[in-house]
């Protein structure tokens, strides 16, 4: 397999674009993607949505926007792994250039939320729960999470106030990230105050969704050239796994297994440990994820996810600086797309281009993308070569 590296990277707002349609959002992305890459042309592209057809309206992702774009006849497709969706393009993007069958790949993530009432968008969202077994007995995501969280909670002795300095951090970064939804800091005292959406999860525990899109152009690591001040990204490590797509179902509902093997396994292929990982862009849809996230990718030992917020190892001076642009709490939740938006932060801290939150000499970066309640969870590693 050819080593690949990530020529150019894109991006819109989050936001609730109401004069933009799914076309022209995901367009966006595209073009200064291509910009960013110096390039005009592409041998294909994978693009990563969940929603589309029940909210958009609209199949058939691949050609839509290679349509859009000016693709015609090459390659297209749509790819979809619920919330994992990003990622899950941006994989196979990066499978299509490393076999040596592309040459020049698009990675696209978008998603188009607010056009349709909330009951609406809950109802498309819980499709990537089991229809059986949680979502036809009334279960939504947010419940599904605050029943992981209390029995969390319960197992492990913490408090609800102790989860609060995940959703901080999130917000003070976002402050600094001109494409992020909720750009203002929050405190402890607005966060135990926050209205209740399922005990013990509040609104400031839970990320808002949005319309986004985000885009990297792949190519095989040979044809980049080094460029004086812009470092060249290699992706050194990808993996997916899965787990059961029930929550019950699982031997452990507190520990998220996909995370814990897509890491192990992205880990071995880039030839690093935990210890060596410089920033982590993490799937915080919900503050209980942060906790089991940082556990299962070895930052943290089993039931001390909380600690590390509580001692600001976090942040982005501490030790494992997460949601450096906002995470999915401040800068949006557009669920397709969020895996996208996800690798082109971690891009941009490698390239040294996040302002006040940049993460002084970060050369590897990691981010990891939820599908479901951690049914399927995907895990690449960057970094400069």
């Amino acid at each position: 397999m050819k080593p690949v590296a990530v020529l150019g990277i894109g991006q819109t707002p989050v936001d609730e674009h109401w004069d933009k349609s799914l076309r022209e959002i995901g367009g966006e992305a595209i073009f200064a993607a291509m910009a960013d890459a110096g390039l005009e042309k592409a041998d294909a592209l994978y693009v990563g949505n969940m929603l589309s057809p029940l909210v958009s309206g609209q199949n058939q992702l691949g050609t839509f926007f290679s349509d859009w774009a000016g693709l015609w006849h090459k390659e297209a497709m749509k790819v979809e792994a619920a919330c994992g969706s990003g990622a899950a393009a941006f994989r196979a993007a990066l499978m299509a250039v490393a076999s040596g069958e592309v040459d020049v790949a698009i990675a696209l993530g978008v998603e188009k939320m607010t056009d349709k009432s909330g009951h609406d968008v809950t109802a498309a969202l819980a499709t990537a729960a089991d229809a059986d077994y949680e979502v036809e007995q009334g279960v939504s995501f947010v419940g599904l999470n605050a029943l992981v969280m209390r029995r969390y909670m319960y197992e492990h002795g913490w408090k609800h106030a102790d989860f609060a300095p995940f959703s901080i951090n999130a917000h003070a970064n976002a402050v600094h990230n001109p494409n992020a939804r909720l750009r203002e800091k929050i405190t402890l005292e607005q966060f135990e105050k926050s209205a209740m959406v399922a005990t013990p999860i509040n609104l400031l525990d839970a990320s808002p969704i949005g319309d986004g899109a985000a885009a990297a152009i792949l190519v095989p690591a040979e044809k980049v050239k080094s460029v004086p001040g812009r470092p060249r990204v290699l992706v050194a490590g990808s993996a997916s796994a899965t787990d059961t797509i029930a929550v019950h179902s699982r031997r452990d509902p507190l520990f998220l297994s996909a995370a814990y093997q897509s890491a192990k396994r992205a880990y071995q292929m880039a030839g690093v440990t935990p210890e060596e990982i410089d920033v982590f862009e993490l799937h915080d849809a919900f503050s209980i994820m942060s906790a089991l996230s940082l556990e299962a990718c070895g930052f943290a030992e089993r039931g001390q996810g909380p600690r590390l917020g509580l001692e600001n190892e976090i942040a982005v001076t501490g030790r494992i600086p997460i949601c450096t642009r906002g995470g999915l709490k401040a800068r949006g939740h557009p669920v397709g797309a969020t895996g996208m938006y996800q690798i082109v932060e971690v891009i941009q801290q490698l390239r040294g281009e996040c302002g006040p939150t940049q993460v002084e000499g970060a050369t590897i970066g990691m981010a990891q993308n939820i599908g479901g309640s951690g049914a399927t969870i995907l895990t690449h590693i960057l970094k400069i070569g």
